[in-house]
């Protein structure tokens, strides 16, 4: 064998990136990318917004159009995932019993829907939310309308396929463990924010609360029995409590793996040659040096041109501040930051939640008249995050009655060489 290959384990966007980078880079030799789904790669952020409620195409996901991988010599194994992995040996052995050797291997394998072991789990008109093929089923029972609609989690995920189906009018009730929606990631003043606007738009909670049972009849999901004893009328039931990073793959090699797959900045694993990015990977970051596990496309799409780099043994870190979005009703909300220097910080605001325009910012150790910033989420303001990155990046302590006073432009406030 010769090890020519570069390998990568995952057909998401972390693995397309990376084939794509290592092709812009200028590598010439082998490229082979296996992917689980039998479709192409794409992008997930759509499937719970603009695609979920057909305001965007089929088109408009993939990562790079079908054409690309052949136009530029990457192969494309689709419905064929890595197995096993022999790292002594540099090779890979696939779902049909081939073996691939590689030079370098890029696991990048994501993350799979947590399960609830629940009584009536496996009822029809139950579902999980993750693939481009739950979000074509999960649009055909919406979009006309009229069904019960229990969605099983406050989280991101939740909270935009509540709105989506109460968008479609749906009848919705959203169970959470949390007291107010959202309070752990961006802590009850701004959870009860976008409480208030799902009950404006018809949606009901049950806060906090759990599901104890589901119910059915001939079949199919008929209720949720909650852990109060209430039944909630139910068609439609989803199940959004999270996801658990899937390391079955790395876990063949002998990896590290602690909430994923321990990488360097670098996105190098404990084995030499192979390296792990996207939601598998829990990557040392240089800004607050520790490990940090993200869901979110940014870290997906950056890790994959880090990890490209680093198979070409070029000097690159997944240094970047993390970044996601979210559309729900006709809120849009952008975040920069570390959700790990944020708990039980409470955010200052920029502008006004009564007037839906804003900027919340976390200070580090929540520090009260000048500090530095170490995240920032803005609501419905356009063309605010590059500054709020670079107040982030910049660790430069800040005056907050200038960064919370609306007339000061955001751009005064960043270090100047």
């Amino acid at each position: 064998m010769t090890h020519e290959r570069m390998l990568i384990a995952g057909g998401g966007l972390a693995g397309a990136t990376a084939a794509k980078t290592l092709r812009s880079e200028g590598f010439a030799g082998p490229v082979t990318l296996l992917a689980s789904e039998e479709r192409i790669p794409y992008l997930r952020p759509p499937l719970s917004k603009e695609f979920l409620l057909g305001k965007a195409d089929e088109d408009s996901v993939p990562v790079v159009p079908a054409g690309w991988y052949e136009e530029n010599d990457v192969e494309l194994l689709l419905g064929n995932p890595a197995m096993g992995i022999d790292a002594g040996n540099r090779t890979v052995t696939l779902q049909d019993g081939r073996t691939l050797d590689y030079a370098k291997l890029l696991i990048a394998t994501g993350a799979q829907p947590r399960r609830i072991p629940l009584p009536g789990i496996d009822l029809e008109g139950v579902m999980t939310f993750r693939t481009f093929e739950d979000s074509l089923r999960l649009q055909s029972l919406l979009r006309d309308g009229g069904k019960h609609v229990v969605m099983v989690g406050s989280g991101w995920i939740g909270m935009e396929l509540a709105a989506a189906a109460r968008s479609y009018g749906n009848d919705v009730v959203l169970l959470g463990l949390e007291e107010i929606p959202l309070s752990a990631a961006i802590g009850p003043e701004l959870g009860n924010y976008f409480r208030a606007l799902h009950e404006e738009n018809g949606v009901s909670f049950r806060l906090p609360a759990s599901a104890s049972a589901i119910e059915g009849n001939d079949g199919h999901v008929s209720g949720v029995r909650t852990n109060a004893g209430e039944v909630l009328p139910a068609d439609i039931v989803i199940i959004a409590v999270g996801v658990v990073p899937d390391t079955s793959l790395a876990e063949t090699a002998g990896l590290s793996l602690d909430n994923g797959v321990l990488v360097d900045s670098a996105l190098r694993s404990s084995a030499p040659d192979i390296l792990a990015a996207g939601d598998v990977a829990n990557a040392l970051h240089p800004f607050t040096g520790e490990h940090h596990r993200s869901e979110h496309w940014a870290n997906a799409l950056n890790g994959g041109k880090v990890a490209a780099k680093t198979m070409l043994d070029q000097n690159a870190a997944l240094d970047v501040v993390p970044y996601f979005y979210t559309d729900q009703f006709t809120l849009s909300m952008e975040y920069s930051g570390f959700p790990s220097l944020t708990s039980g910080v409470e955010p200052v605001i920029r502008g006004s939640l009564d007037d839906g325009s804003f900027i919340a910012f976390w200070m580090r150790d929540g520090q009260k008249e000048q500090g530095e910033v170490v995240a920032g989420m803005s609501v419905n303001m356009r063309r605010v995050q590059k500054p709020i990155k670079a107040l982030i990046s910049g660790r430069v302590p800040v005056d907050i009655t200038r960064l919370t006073d609306a007339d000061v432009p955001l751009e005064e406030l960043l270090p100047h060489e």
